[in-house]
């Protein structure tokens, strides 16, 4: 059986030439002027002729840079200007292109979600950290989980269900108490949002090429939502999600703080 290949594959590169930087900026003060001084220092090029893209400010920005950006095959490197900087790098303006030059890049494959809503409309979407499902009403949602075709979980009553990658696993995943996962690890994290019946079910670890089929149970009576990443689709009957085979993306760390050191310092966190 052929299995695609693992969402994250982090590489450490030989030097790669930059010469022209794209900067793309979040709206806050702080980093509309950290795009100011780098574009005076470095020159702005257009997206489609720069060798990278710089995205300023936080992980919400580096995320939506990721997705707009994902098909085009620049690399992307983040420097934080915002309130969260997982997935950002330092903020310095000294050497960039240097910096760059140098970093480690990782391939990122991101989930696929497909979703059918009540009134039976198909919806798509990409998903960077998580597919999550989460109810919309005061009922708890009902949810019956299969994995490659086969039923796993016959009910599942919880607020919701998340589907994180290994990058995702440090984000709504590990606030939901469900696993870090190394960067290179060929696993997705299954974990249950405040899990009612069966109560002590802790959620499972899934090879990267699996695919998760959930059925939203009396789902008009206690309709669930489906979030992959920003995108949200409301009041689901069911969803199909796997890890895309045709789509990917490059992120770049720099080599001394690179992201298997970040995970790992986010497992040794207390």
């Amino acid at each position: 059986m052929n299995h695609p290949a693992p969402p994250f594959e982090t590489s450490i590169s030989t030097p790669i030439q930059v010469e022209k930087l794209a900067f793309v900026a979040s709206e806050t003060d702080e980093a509309l002027k950290a795009l100011e001084s780098l574009s005076e220092i470095y020159g702005n090029a257009p997206t489609e002729e720069a060798d990278a893209i710089v995205a300023l400010g936080g992980d919400g920005l580096m995320l939506q840079t990721l997705h707009t950006h994902m098909a085009s095959g620049k690399p992307i490197y983040g420097m934080n200007r915002g309130s969260v900087g997982f997935l950002m790098n330092e903020y310095r303006e000294d050497d960039l292109k240097a910096r760059l030059s140098n970093a480690d890049m990782t391939t990122i494959r991101p989930l696929e979600l497909q979703a059918t809503d009540e009134d039976g409309t198909k919806h798509k979407a990409l998903a960077i950290n998580e597919v999550s499902l989460l109810r919309q009403t005061s009922q708890a949602a009902r949810l019956k989980i299969s994995v490659d075709d086969r039923v796993r979980l016959e009910e599942l009553v919880c607020d919701g269900c998340i589907v994180a990658t290994p990058a995702g696993s440090t984000a709504y995943n590990l606030s939901a108490h469900g696993p870090i996962l190394p960067i290179t690890a060929q696993l997705l994290a299954l974990t249950p949002i405040s899990a009612f019946r069966p109560r002590r079910w802790r959620g499972a670890l899934l090879p990267n090429w699996a695919k998760v089929d959930i059925e939203i149970l009396d789902h008009q009576k206690r309709p669930v939502s489906a979030s992959a990443d920003h995108t949200e689709i409301r009041r689901v009957s069911c969803v199909s999600i796997r890890e895309s085979s045709d789509t990917q993306g490059v992120i770049m760390f720099d080599s001394d703080h690179g992201w298997d050191e970040r995970i790992l310092t986010e497992m040794f966190r207390y």
